[in-house]
């Protein structure tokens, strides 16, 4: 008899879930996990856990635009850390006003 270790296929649910997981995360949902339901099930575990508030973290679009400005005005960039955290790129900006 054979043996019945074979990896079964994600479903479609699976991976338009975990797609929108992925655009959610801003990750990479890899291609040999959605090969396996196991895999896929573990990756989509791990990402439903992360914070979907991360992006209330991020600098608002009129944040960047105006630190930009002042960057061009001061002659001096504004560091690459700002642009992954509101507090920041807000304290950046009063330093540099």
């Amino acid at each position: 008899m054979e043996s019945t270790t074979q990896a079964l296929p994600a479903t479609p649910k699976q991976i338009a879930y975990a797609r929108a997981l992925a655009l959610r995360n801003q990750t990479l949902l890899p291609w040999e996990i959605q090969q396996d339901r196991r895999s896929l099930s573990a990756w989509i575990d791990a990402q439903a856990k992360m914070n979907p508030g991360a992006q209330d973290s991020l600098p608002t679009s009129k944040q960047v635009a105006f630190a930009e400005r002042l960057a061009r005005i001061k002659r001096r960039a504004v560091p690459d850390e700002c642009f992954r955290d509101k507090g920041l790129m807000s304290k950046w900006i009063d330093g540099n006003k």
